[in-house]
């Protein structure tokens, strides 16, 4: 069983994990199902918003799709998030990333 199907095994057990959707969409992004991932990504925020790691990734995913705008959006909303939690080391990740992209437009 490879680990896609462990992790998709787990969530049928526990539908509301974060972390195991959050682990599953990394899984399909080394796999090449960026749908897929994008899809979980923006299921996690939508209910658990808090989880600042998803922020990161997604806007990963939208810039790969040339949806920099979106991308922008995700990262200055994750910003906004990892102030509030007071995770300063997530939020300069997730500002330069949106900086990169600034700059390139």
């Amino acid at each position: 069983m490879n680990r896609i199907e462990k992790l998709t095994e787990f969530l049928q057990a526990s539908p509301e994990d974060s972390f195991l959707k959050h682990a599953l969409a990394l899984e399909y992004i080394k796999a090449g199902n960026e749908a897929g991932a994008r899809q979980l990504f923006e299921e996690i925020l939508s209910k658990e918003p808090g989880y600042v790691g998803s922020y990161y990734h997604l806007g990963k995913l939208l810039e790969r799709a040339s949806e920099y705008e979106k991308a922008i959006e995700v990262y200055a909303a994750g910003i906004l998030v990892a102030k509030k939690m007071g995770d300063a080391h997530a939020a300069n990740e997730l500002i330069m990333a949106k900086e990169e992209i600034e700059e390139d437009e």
